[in-house]
């Protein structure tokens, strides 16, 4: 069983702590009635006399301090965390409490009003660190049930003038528990770890004296920390600070509460309350810091997370809850806190939703839920994932929602292409290598990609850029799809896609997404001077002005590709499709291949007059009319065959039914 450190905890105050804080309070402002007056006017009232504002001690923000601390502990750790209370005066040290007496905010404070007001002088601080480490030494009743490694923490509230100072009551620390150990006899237990906190208060707005960090030199029995407040609005902040870590707490802040306004009641407005609670409550959502933000003048972060209207049947369902800890309020007296709080102990129950991780998700993921036992109120951890009684998710299920578009094909193909065999070190280095490049630019999901849901449109060059080197008929491929790609631009043809962001846009932004996600995918893969004839090839087709400066440009290592044309347009490169479609790739070609060079030729011839349609800047500057007969000649040889009649026809008149007129001739001639 781990024991925490702070399971014990000794408060040393020094009681001599009469010095200004510089924080002060306007009296006027705690009688309403003085208060409207003051509102209204002394020109209004002459008879007004407005209150001297007071100012606090050091020694009364100390005080509040502590019990803020005490407070926060005993809400969240009834009965399982002890702290014990020492006073420092200038002649003497008394303990206020031990374990074994009432652990409560109403005891403290009681206390504090018996210890009464600081009192000059100069305090005997390690007479008070001794008294500490001899309560340390005491067991406490839940160590008296159950024995345990004997670990706690000693907090010395003073005011220091320097580091030396801080080194120097810290080096004296160690000696003590060395000396207090070898002193232990009887029932009191030997200290197995100890942390002191030099927790040294200053006055608002004076210059910091010492460095707030760890102490080190104390060996693995003593750890220090020197912590620095100033007085003011800022000791609430560094305050939960230092007891979030002290105890491992976590912060959660509920938006969205609807309350009705104090003032008007027929409306209501949205608030917020943070709430401690112990850091476990968030187990499930370490890595997650997207709904992790952190308030000003705090080192801790706060998880988010959005108030969901109750049901009126909530309490009688049964939620599955893997944790429930107790909570408390950071500002328990502010009226947002204090409404929420009355509204769980009259029996209701609030379900805290996840803020959504993105714009298309619509389901609700509720993590958490405040509810009341006992009077004590508890934040539960909800089971967002399946159970063990139910079927094992498919591929298709992810968090927060179902996603029906994975490329689980693909993904398939990934796999057996990346398969790995015991072959040495240096081979695993180059198949990390392969894995690395295959994967450089590979969309999970369909939704997320605009060229691989082109499907087998695409997929000859997805194939083979990937590939390390690039034979004539891989180029060839590749060359071809992306010629394919601009005549279907040409036609106006529809991209099948399913993109998020491209489907049910227009034609034109589907392309222009398209061509960028290629031009993407084409730069990331060219690594040898086969690949730079694919993305010459691209930059042709596209005609970008600055992309045809780059394809003057090795991609691999800056410099000149001498074989690169300065200017080539797409007619050029559908000649070399002519050429390579007439010509054959291997000496020994059967009737198969033949007949798929037949087919690439009579492709080509297509590309050839799609070619034709383009405009004139990309066909080496033709004129209108030429272009405009070239048009309608085209459209002639691919539509339909001539109308015999037209073609016969004398002045564009062509005679309808003359065989039946011929028949009619020659039977009157008979008669």
């Amino acid at each position: 069983m781990v024991v925490p450190i702070s399971q014990k905890t000794v408060l040393v105050l020094d009681h001599t702590l009469s010095g200004s804080s510089g924080v002060q309070l306007d009296m006027d402002s705690f009688c309403k009635t003085r208060n409207s007056a003051a509102a209204a006017g002394t020109a209004h009232n002459p008879h007004y006399i407005p209150l001297r504002a007071v100012t606090k001690t050091i020694w009364t923000c100390a005080v509040e301090a502590i019990t803020e601390y005490c407070r926060i502990v005993w809400d969240i750790f009834p009965g399982s965390r002890y702290i014990s209370i020492s006073s420092v005066g200038a002649s003497s040290v008394d303990q206020l409490s031990s374990w074994y007496q009432d652990q409560s905010l109403a005891a403290v404070m009681q206390l504090m009003m018996v210890l009464g007001p600081a009192r000059r002088g100069t305090p005997d601080l390690l007479a008070g660190c001794q008294a500490a480490l001899q309560s340390l030494t005491q067991p406490t009743p839940l160590q008296q049930q159950s024995p345990s490694i004997n670990k706690g923490r000693v907090i010395v509230v003073t005011k220091l003038h320097s580091d030396q100072e801080a080194k120097l009551y810290y080096q004296k620390f160690c000696d003590m528990v060395g000396n207090i150990n070898r002193a232990v006899k009887g029932e009191r237990l030997p200290i197995a770890h100890v942390n002191l906190v030099l927790l040294s208060f200053i006055g608002e707005g004076e210059q910091s004296r010492i460095t707030n960090g760890s102490l080190s030199g104390g060996g693995n029995a003593v750890s220090g920390d020197a912590v620095e407040f100033h007085c003011g609005s800022s000791v609430a902040a560094k305050l939960c600070s230092l007891v979030v870590r002290h105890y491992n707490l976590a912060s959660t802040t509920v938006t969205g509460i609807p309350m009705k306004e104090e003032q008007n009641a027929s409306s209501s407005a949205n608030y917020d309350v943070e709430l401690f609670h112990p850091a476990e409550a968030h187990a499930a959502t370490i890595g997650d810091n997207t709904i992790r933000t952190t308030r000003q003048d705090t080192d801790y972060p706060t998880v988010t997370l959005k108030w969901s209207t109750p049901r009126t049947n909530a309490s009688h369902e049964l939620h599955q809850c893997s944790t429930a800890f107790k909570i408390t309020s950071v500002d328990v007296n502010s009226r947002p806190s204090s409404c929420l709080t009355n509204f769980l102990l009259n029996g209701r129950w609030v379900m805290l939703e996840m803020p959504k991780k993105s714009p298309t998700q619509h389901t609700k993921v509720m993590s958490h839920m405040l509810a009341a036992h006992a009077g004590d109120i508890y934040i539960h951890t909800l089971l967002t994932a399946r159970t063990v009684l139910e079927d094992p998710p498919s591929i298709s299920e992810g968090q927060g929602g179902k996603v029906t578009d994975y490329r689980i094909p693909d993904f398939t193909q990934l796999i057996r292409a990346n398969v790995l065999a015991p072959f040495g070190s240096k081979n695993l280095e180059l198949s990390r290598d392969q894995l690395q490049k295959h994967t450089k630019h590979w969309p999970i999901t369909l939704s997320q990609t605009a060229l691989f849901s082109l499907g087998s449109t695409i997929e000859p060059l997805t194939k083979c850029i990937i590939q390390k080197e690039l034979n004539d008929d891989q180029v060839f491929e590749c060359k071809q799809v992306i010629l394919s790609l601009v005549a279907m631009e040409v036609k106006g043809e529809n991209l099948n896609t399913s993109h998020a962001r491209t489907k049910g846009l227009k034609k034109e932004d589907q392309y222009k997404a398209m061509w960028s996600e290629l031009e993407h995918f084409l730069k990331t893969h060219n690594c040898s001077p086969a690949h730079q004839k694919v993305v010459d090839c691209y930059f042709h087709c596209r005609k970008d002005g600055s992309a045809m400066s780059h394809s003057q440009e090795n991609n691999m290592g800056g410099k000149t590709n001498a074989g690169v044309q300065d200017s080539v347009d797409i007619v050029t490169a559908l000649d070399e499709i002519d050429a390579a479609a007439k010509q054959p790739r291997h000496k020994n070609m059967n009737n198969s291949k033949r007949s798929g060079s037949e087919s690439v030729g009579s492709e080509a011839k297509r590309w050839r007059t799609t070619a034709s349609l383009l405009p004139a800047a990309n066909r080496g500057g033709v004129s209108l009319l030429t272009l405009w007969q070239q048009k309608i000649k085209s459209t002639e040889e691919l539509g339909s065959p001539q109308f015999v009649g037209r073609a016969k026809a004398e002045k564009n008149i062509t005679k309808l039914y003359v065989n039946f007129q011929q028949k009619e001739e020659s039977s009157s001639r008979r008669k």
